[in-house]
């Protein structure tokens, strides 16, 4: 089973958080929704979206603005959880407090998305855009690469699909395949940092369109196609449990 559970968050009063309050909301999420945050992260959010201005060490989310927050789940058991959870009384965490409303699930499971975007051999989709609303990057040895490399962006994917995913993809094959199939075709994104409580990542956010091959096998197509559909739940890069990578179709 996987759920990408959406809410739509707003505040009576201005509130001033942490910039590294991503990690404290992540731990607050985890309690109530009684699920453990192992070292194989089998879920995903968003952090807190919106309209916001910071300062050096601090982010101010204004009263009267609308704000969205999206928890996946990647595993049975953390889609549970998250279905479960009950925020109608509102987010507090760090002082400030957050009305919720508008709930929104979208549910899936590992099968169904083979099946209809594989097995069915549907008409090969050639290109997708792709948002990333959250700061996204890759490990790269002991730094990280705020850079949407088509190769980098498909491992990512396909390592968490093959983790927790009944039905294996690919190896190393898969990946050459695809890292010479797909191509950059456009971006509009600027880097944006995310901070951590001793330090931060350097990643970037914005639109990416990226391109398959026209000759490219349509099975191997439908596979990306299946991956990049994927990408909602598990989100694209590092960190992705603690907010970045937050990754829209």
């Amino acid at each position: 089973m996987l759920i990408q559970s959406t809410w739509t968050l707003s505040l009576s009063q201005a509130a001033v958080l942490p910039r590294a309050y991503a990690l404290e909301l992540a731990k607050e999420l985890h309690r109530r929704m009684g699920w453990q945050m192992g070292e194989i992260p089998d879920v995903s959010y968003s952090g807190i979206l919106g309209r916001r201005s910071s300062s050096a060490d601090f982010i101010t989310f204004e009263a009267n603005e609308f704000y969205t927050l999206s928890l996946c789940g990647l595993s049975a058991g953390a889609s549970k959880a998250i279905a479960a959870l009950d925020l109608s009384g509102g987010l507090e965490f760090l002082g400030a407090k957050f009305a919720t409303s508008d709930r929104q699930d979208q549910t899936a499971s590992y099968e169904e998305l083979y099946t209809t975007l594989v097995a069915n051999e549907p008409e090969p989709v050639l290109r997708f855009d792709l948002h990333f609303a959250s700061p996204t990057a890759f490990a790269q040895n002991r730094n990280h690469l705020p850079l949407p490399v088509p190769a980098l962006i498909f491992i990512s994917w396909l390592e968490r699909w093959n983790r927790f995913a009944p039905i294996y993809l690919g190896g190393d094959e898969l990946v050459a395949y695809l890292g010479d199939a797909v191509s950059l075709r456009r971006h509009k994104i600027q880097t944006r940092a995310f901070p951590l409580p001793r330090n931060y990542i350097n990643g970037f956010v914005g639109d990416v369109t990226l391109q398959l091959s026209y000759r490219t096998d349509p099975l191997l197509a439908n596979v990306a196609n299946l991956l990049v559909s994927y990408s909602q739940y598990a989100g694209t890069g590092v960190k992705t449990r603690l907010g970045m990578g937050h990754t829209r179709v």
